[in-house]
């Protein structure tokens, strides 16, 4: 049985990650600071949900279940993270810890390099000091930045980040190729394309929009409405995740030419994918959908582009679906009635 550590177990996709693998055999360990980012309930709820006393949790205490395992550890936290390493001798990594969104790093852009970077570096550090397969970490579409050279392919350019958080996202890559190419820790980076599915977090758009819905408020609509997202259902991402583990990156990808270097090849065990539905829908349409399942229309007030959001994002993904053989393909329309009912669930569960 292979050991995976999937960090931000408590988080959205770590979240539907770990239950995938725990049912595909793996043995999943996970590891969560439950930060207040936005609230630890959710995340607690969530870590419930997959079988764990949440009454018992302490920091750098490992907790089993017949299924799995979770510890409270801090990425920032080099000692306890390389001595969970050493403990646990890890097949694969899958990073997902991260600090989240765009609007937040306008705000707090330290928390960017603490979470994001310094985490990242004693990720990969960890993996130098006791070698694992391969290491799997969340990049973000928003490396595209400036970019409207779309569908966005992986060798388009990345160097115009918006904000904080998709240029610790872009330093994450580079982190990555440089200790492939140092200590050869094969590592594949994935360009996530707004993920969106139950269990969701509440920063997010269908979370904000749906619970002002429910309530009879207003809620906030950007660019006045003139938006569109390469929504990505978050079972689509971690099936691809599942696929991609066993098949780590080798040294010298005949497809790298050293005298025309591209973004997402190397010579090195790494590699770049994007990950989104290569269908983007506008933002309007998304609202309609949601507007469908709750039967109600929403109370729209509109408002200009905010600082760090770029108006589309559209994802090519034949790179990834020739590599794994799977190219995600839920739609809106299922894809937001799955949310809706999930959140109504938990919703009902705080009364």
């Amino acid at each position: 049985m292979k050991k995976v550590l999937v960090t931000g177990m408590a988080g959205f996709i770590g979240h539907h990650l770990t239950k995938l693998l725990v049912a595909a055999n793996y043995e999943v360990v996970g590891l969560d600071n439950i930060n207040d980012y936005y609230d630890p309930n959710l995340k607690l709820a969530r870590l419930k949900d997959l079988g764990f006393n949440t009454k018992a949790i302490e920091y750098n205490k490992l907790l089993k279940n017949e299924a799995t395992s979770f510890i409270k550890l801090d990425l920032t936290d080099l000692e306890n993270i390389k001595a969970l390493f050493k403990e646990q001798q890890f097949n694969y990594v899958v990073n997902l810890a991260a600090q989240a969104g765009v609007r937040y790093s306008l705000i707090n852009p330290h928390s960017y390099v603490d979470s994001n970077i310094t985490g990242f570096l004693n990720i990969l550090e960890s993996c130098r000091a006791y070698p694992v397969e391969h290491l799997v970490f969340a990049s973000s579409s928003s490396v595209y930045g400036l970019s409207e050279d779309i569908p966005f392919q992986e060798d388009n350019c990345t160097d115009h980040p918006l904000a904080m958080y998709a240029a610790s996202k872009k330093a994450n890559e580079m982190m990555a190729h440089s200790y492939a190419n140092l200590y050869n820790i094969p590592s594949t980076g994935l360009r996530f394309f707004t993920v969106y599915g139950p269990w969701g977090r509440p920063d997010m758009a269908l979370h904000i929009f749906t619970k002002a819905m429910v309530e009879d408020k207003e809620f906030e609509v950007f660019n006045n409405g003139n938006m569109s997202r390469d929504f990505t259902y978050v079972a689509d991402i971690v099936e691809s995740i599942k696929r991609l583990l066993p098949l780590a990156p080798k040294e010298n990808n005949p497809a790298f030419n050293p005298k025309k270097p591209t973004s997402s090849k190397s010579s090195k065990a790494y590699q770049i994918f994007n990950i989104g539905n290569n269908s983007p829908v506008a933002l309007m349409d998304y609202i309609k959908a949601l507007e469908k399942v709750l039967g109600k229309k929403g109370k729209i007030v509109f408002k200009p582009m905010q600082p760090g959001d770029v108006q589309s994002t559209y994802a090519n993904v034949e790179s990834l679906f020739n590599y794994i053989d799977f190219k995600p393909q839920t739609n809106i329309e299922e894809g937001v009635k799955a949310f809706v009912k999930k959140y109504l669930e938990l919703e009902e569960l705080k009364k």
